[in-house]
């Protein structure tokens, strides 16, 4: 596939030295930033390369798991390994993380700079000659898009934060409440909502059929789970949000059912995020897209077990035992997980299989959704021990059909609510993913037209849990974002704690490997600044 990240990648090492921030991206100065900004925009043509570049930052600072994520660890889907150079990640599995996590600290410098990237296309781009106003108007709101996704991810991972709109560096930044940076975010999709296109029509942002970059429906989608997230914690407004949410949800839907958006749902859950159907996915309303041909373009597919045969992971995540164990059977969860493994020893083995005395550093199930295929182009066989190559070139999907379904029929019942189309959205989800390629052929509903609206919100919380099981790939909504605005870490915490053996198969028991342990308070909904940016500036400190 010519994907925009391969075709851009010359174009984009010019307007790309804006953006070469030092390890203090908000507070350090770097004189490569004084390029002269009015040498810029001056053409057409630059609105391209900007927004090219944009997207190169983006892709740089999103294709690998230290850069994209480490909060989504509290999530009750995922841990990491107990030992090993897995402190960073540990830190957040553990709710325990110092100001110093070397992890957090390149997530931090990550948003950062995608935060100048749009910054500088949103304050300079409309000055451009020869350009259209629908031309200026696309680009300025995929770049006001790129900016409430970072502060999203920000307000989030570290509460309140500098608002940084402005290509200033100021040494004495204060921080925004959390509540004022919501509302950056909200105003911020909007106006992208405003600018951007249903679909695009031509390279580089058309390509096989899908929109390659941000459109209409993607911004939408991120609007409607921005206010699912402000309707609870930490600002709990409630009904009023909630509705809000489920009105943005539905503005999509309704443009999927009447054709002016191309979305649909796969008839089986495979095909999500399988290989064969990664340049065309028909599925996902948002994606950023890699290249195994160029170095800085590819993505890692080495996220499991270090003691697998395919040629030993990288250990970094796997999936919790007990979300294993209430994950519903079917072709969604032979999809998700590896439904066997093959270890050292060249056999293929239940997940849960130990040496007597135990021998593995750590037994748990592990997600495949990231792995592929030995050869290029291949989808993952798990009964294949042949290495796979440790880089590769899957989407990295932020937003999916599937979650906009569930997100409307949470947002419906959080309301206290039921609709029609709530209920049969819902079930179109569970439908395909108990293997029924009919999802709408009523007679596999397991939602009923009289469900109550409290069991439908929690019907479309869980059925969201089980379709973005373990994937924090630039995710909008991982499940660790779904338990925080729901104030459910707490409550995971302490059943960390407790860390009880389940019953995984027959007589057959096993716990989670990473311990837990401290008291609960508020504080640990949110990662600490990092230390090197709070000794420049004492406003970083809480």
């Amino acid at each position: 596939m010519k994907a925009l990240l391969r075709s851009i990648a010359a174009a984009s090492l010019v307007p790309v030295i804006f953006w070469a921030i030092s390890c203090q991206d908000l507070l350090t100065e770097d004189p490569k930033g004084q390029l002269s900004i009015n040498n810029f925009f001056t053409e057409r043509g630059d609105l391209d390369l900007a927004l090219n570049a944009l997207y190169s930052v983006l892709a740089q600072d999103q294709y690998a798991n230290n850069q994209i994520g480490v909060n989504f660890l509290g999530g009750d889907d995922i841990s990491t390994h107990p030992a090993s150079n897995k402190q960073s990640l540990r830190e957040y599995d553990q709710y325990d993380v110092s100001d110093n996590n070397t992890w957090m600290a390149v997530l931090w410098e990550a948003r950062w700079r995608l935060i100048k990237a749009a910054n500088f296309i949103i304050n300079n781009a409309g000055r451009t000659p020869d350009a259209t106003t629908e031309e200026i108007n696309t680009t300025i709101g995929q770049a006001y898009f790129w900016r409430a996704y970072s502060y999203f991810y920000m307000v989030t991972a570290w509460g309140d934060v500098p608002m940084v709109l402005k290509d200033e560096v100021d040494y004495d930044i204060s921080l925004t409440p959390a509540a004022d940076i919501y509302e950056l975010i909200v105003s911020d999709l909007k106006k992208a909502e405003e600018m951007t296109p249903d679909n695009y029509t031509k390279e580089p942002y058309r390509q096989n059929g899908i929109n390659i970059a941000v459109s209409k429906g993607a911004v939408q989608a991120t609007l409607s789970y921005v206010y699912l997230t402000m309707a609870g914690f930490p600002l709990y407004k409630g009904a009023e949000y909630y509705r809000l949410a489920a009105e943005k949800a539905k503005d999509v839907i309704d443009s999927v059912e009447n054709g002016k958006y191309y979305y649909s749902l796969y008839d089986e859950y495979w095909k999500v995020y399988s290989v064969s159907h990664n340049n065309n996915n028909t599925e996902v309303l948002l994606g950023v897209f890699f290249n195994r041909e160029t170095a800085l373009n590819n993505t890692p597919v080495c996220d499991f077990l270090q003691d697998m045969a395919y040629g030993g992971g990288w250990d970094d995540t796997h999936g919790e035992i007990k979300f294993w164990k209430d994950f519903p059977d079917g072709p969604r969860k032979d999809a998700s997980y590896f439904p066997q493994i093959y270890l050292t020893d060249d056999q293929l083995h239940d997940w849960w299989y130990d040496t007597n005395p135990a021998s593995r550093a750590v037994v748990a199930p592990c997600f495949m959704k990231t792995v592929e295929g030995v050869s290029r182009g291949a989808d993952f066989d798990y009964t294949n021990p042949a290495a796979i190559s440790y880089e590769g070139e899957k989407m990295h999907q932020y937003i999916r059909l599937s979650e906009v379904y569930c997100w409307y029929a949470e947002a419906v019942g959080r309301s206290g609510e039921t609709t029609p189309l709530a209920i049969s959205v819902l079930n179109k989800v569970r439908n395909r993913a108990d293997g029924h390629g009919a999802v709408d052929d009523p007679v596999y509903n397991i939602y009923p037209a009289n469900i109550s609206a409290e069991d439908l919100a929690e019907a479309a919380y869980n059925e969201h849990g089980w379709e973005i099981a373990g994937y924090y790939w630039g995710n909008i909504a991982p499940r660790y974002r779904d338990m925080f605005r729901m104030y459910r870490l707490k409550a995971h915490f302490e059943y960390r704690k407790q860390n009880p053996a389940i019953e995984v198969a027959p007589g057959i028991f096993r716990k989670e490997a990473v311990p837990v342990s401290g008291v609960w308070d508020d504080s640990k909904m949110y990662a600490p600044y990092p230390y090197n940016d709070a000794v420049i500036n004492p406003n970083l400190k809480r």
